[in-house]
C-alpha cells in the first residue's frame, strides 16, 4: 500500500524508494575552490546522497596575492548558497550545516562574507581552522574505510590538511598553504616550482615521517582528477573512485609525468573534466613530494571527506561502531528484496554450507559473505535472463563503503552466480579481473548455494533455518523436515548435485 506523500517528498508511514527516519540532512562546504551542497538521505553509518552539486566559485582566486575575497568570487558563492537554500527547504532538510574552510578563515573580508552567508541560510557559518579541518577530513576517511591505517591528505584549494589515522583514533592534524588555487598563483603558474615549494615545507611534517609502508588516503577534488586519469591510462575495469588503489611507485611516476609535460597532450586526458585541467599539475606536484617525503605503500582514493566526516561526528558511539558496509546493504536488502528477513536467514545458513564443504574463511571474508546475503534478492525485479547483469551493475558500482575493489568484485560475482550459476570465464562480468583466485572460488561456491536456499523458500521467510546441510562421511547432505518434504524434487536435487559438484563432493536429501 502506498500511503499519501507529503509535501517534504517523505511518507508519513514508508516512501517507496527511500527509508524511513529523520532526515534528510544537508551540509553546505564552502571550499576555496568551490561551494558544494549535499543532501542525504538521513543521517546515518552509511550515507546515501539524495543531492549533490558544485559551483566552482574560486573563493581563494586571488587571495594570496592581495588577502582578500575577491567581490566577483563572493557573488557567485552567494547566488549557489541562495540556490542551495531553496533547495535545501524544498527537500524537507530536517537540517541544514554550512561549513567554511581556508579561503573564509584567511581572508580580511571573511567576516564579511560570514555575515552574509548567515543571513542567507538562517544559522550559523563554522569556519575551520586547519587542524579542525585535517580532523573532520580524517573522520570522513574513518567513517567510509573499515579499521584504516595510515595517513589522510585533504587538497582543497587553499590548503592541505594530513593527520595519522587508525581506526577511529587521530593524531595531531597539520595545515599547509599547499593546495592548488594558492599554489598556482604562489608559484606564478609553474607546477615545477610548486613542486619545490610542497618539498620545503613537508620536510618538517611529523605525519609524512610516520606515513612510510603505510597507506596515504587521499582526499580532494584535484587528487581523484588524477585519479581517474590513471584509470583511464591502466584500463580499469570499474569506475569507482572511492577506495581506489595506486601502488605508491605508480603514482609517483603519474605525478612526474603529469608536472613536466603539456595537460593537452597527456594521453587520456579527455577524461578529466576542463575544469579540473589547470590545476591537475599543481595536485601532482604536492602528491609527488608526499611520496617522495613519506614513502607510503600505496595511494588509496576517498570520495568521502569534509562534509561526511561532520556528520560522522554527529552519529552516537553505538552508530559509529556499525560496519559500514553492513549497515548499506541491509538498506538494499530492506529496499529492494522480495523478504528482507530471508535475506539475514541466509547469513547463518550458508555459514553451515561452508562449514559442510570444508571451506574455510578469513574475519573479512566472512564479513564479504554476510553482505552478499543480505544483497542476494536485489535483482529480482529484472527480467530473469538479465538479473545476473542487473545485479553485477547495482553492486558493483552502489554507493557502499567500508569495502575494496576486490570486495566489491566478490558481492558482484557472487550474487551474479546466484542468478546465472556456474558460466565459463568468458562470460563472467569484468569486475572479476579485480579478485585472487581465492576469492573468485568462494564467490562461485557462495552462488551456488544461494540457489539451493532459493529453490528451498522462493525467497519466503522461515524456511531455510529448517533446512541444514551437513557432511556424512564422503557426501554433503541436506536435510528437510518431514513436514516440508514435498519441496523434494528434481529442482532442489540439481541445485544440491551443483553445489557437491563444485566442492568435489557427492551428495544426497535426507528427510528427517
Amino acid at each position: 500500500m502506498v500511503t499519501k506523500t507529503s509535501d517534504s517528498g517523505t511518507s508519513a508511514a514508508f516512501a517507496p524508494g527511500r527509508l524511513p527516519g529523520y532526515g534528510p540532512v544537508g551540509v553546505i562546504d564552502i571550499g576555496s575552490n568551490s561551494v558544494r551542497l549535499v543532501l542525504y538521505e538521513r543521517l546515518s553509518r552509511a550515507l546515501t546522497p539524495l543531492f549533490n552539486e558544485k559551483v566552482l566559485a574560486g573563493l581563494g582566486k586571488g587571495l594570496a596575492e592581495n588577502g582578500r575575497l575577491a567581490d566577483e568570487s563572493v557573488e557567485a558563492a552567494l547566488v549557489a548558497i541562495r540556490r542551495f537554500r531553496q533547495l535545501a527547504d524544498q527537500s524537507g532538510a530536517t537540517k541544514l550545516d554550512v561549513i567554511a574552510t581556508a579561503a573564509v578563515r584567511d581572508a580580511e573580508n571573511g567576516a564579511a562574507f560570514i555575515d552574509a552567508v548567515t543571513a542567507i541560510t538562517g544559522g550559523g557559518l563554522q569556519v575551520l581552522s586547519g587542524q579542525e579541518e585535517a580532523k573532520v577530513s580524517a573522520l570522513g576517511v574513518a567513517s567510509s574505510f573499515w579499521q584504516p591505517d595510515g595517513v589522510v591528505g585533504d587538497l582543497g584549494g587553499g590548503s592541505l590538511e594530513l593527520i595519522d589515522i587508525n581506526g577511529d583514533s587521530l593524531g595531531a592534524g597539520e595545515t599547509f598553504p599547499l593546495g592548488g588555487l594558492r599554489l598556482s598563483e604562489t608559484a606564478s603558474g609553474s607546477a615545477r616550482k610548486a613542486g619545490k615549494m610542497a618539498a620545503d615545507l613537508l620536510q618538517s611534517s611529523d605525519c609524512l615521517k610516520a606515513s612510510e609502508g603505510r597507506v596515504f588516503y587521499a582526499v580532494g577534488g584535484t587528487w581523484r582528477a588524477l585519479a581517474n586519469l590513471h584509470m583511464q591510462r591502466t584500463n580499469y575495469p570499474l569506475h569507482i573512485m572511492h577506495h581506489y588503489t595506486i601502488p605508491a611507485d605508480e603514482a609517483f611516476e603519474l605525478c612526474r609525468m603529469v608536472v613536466r609535460s603539456e595537460i593537452a597532450a597527456i594521453d587520456g586526458i579527455d577524461v578529466v573534466s576542463r575544469s579540473r585541467r589547470a590545476l591537475l599539475p599543481f595536485g601532482a606536484a604536492v602528491l609527488e613530494q608526499v611520496l617522495k617525503i613519506g614513502r607510503p605503500e600505496a595511494v588509496v582514493l576517498s570520495a568521502l571527506g569534509l562534509r561526511e566526516g561532520h556528520l560522522y561526528e554527529k552519529l552516537s558511539p553505538e552508530a559509529r561502531a556499525e560496519d559500514p558496509l553492513l549497515v548499506a546493504a541491509a538498506e538494499l536488502a530492506d529496499l529492494r528484496s522480495r523478504s528482507p528477513r530471508h535475506s539475514r536467514e541466509l547469513a547463518p545458513w550458508t555459514a553451515g554450507v561452508f562449514e559442510a564443504l570444508g571451506i574455510h574463511e578469513t574475519e573479512a571474508e566472512k564479513r564479504l559473505r554476510v553482505a552478499a546475503c543480505l544483497l542476494a534478492d536485489v535483482a529480482w525485479r529484472a527480467h530473469p535472463d538479465y538479473r545476473g547483469d542487473q545485479a553485477v551493475a547495482m553492486i558493483a558500482n552502489g554507493a557502499f563503503t567500508g569495502v575494496d575493489h576486490p570486495g566489491r568484485g566478490y558481492l558482484a560475482l557472487a550474487i551474479f552466480h546466484r542468478y546465472a550459476g556456474t558460466v565459463s570465464e568468458a562470460k563472467l562480468p569484468a569486475i572479476q579481473r579485480l579478485m585472487p583466485a581465492r576469492l573468485k572460488y568462494r564467490a562461485r561456491m557462495l552462488g551456488a548455494a544461494m540457489r539451493l536456499a532459493y529453490s528451498l523458500s522462493a525467497a519466503m521467510p522461515g524456511i531455510i533455518p529448517r533446512t541444514e546441510v551437513v557432511r556424512e562421511g564422503e557426501r554433503i547432505v541436506l536435510h528437510i523436515p518431514r513436514d516440508l518434504q514435498a519441496l523434494d524434487g528434481g529442482a532442489i536435487r540439481r541445485r544440491l548435485d551443483q553445489l557437491a559438484d563444485l566442492g568435489d563432493q557427492a551428495s544426497a536429501v535426507v528427510i528427517v
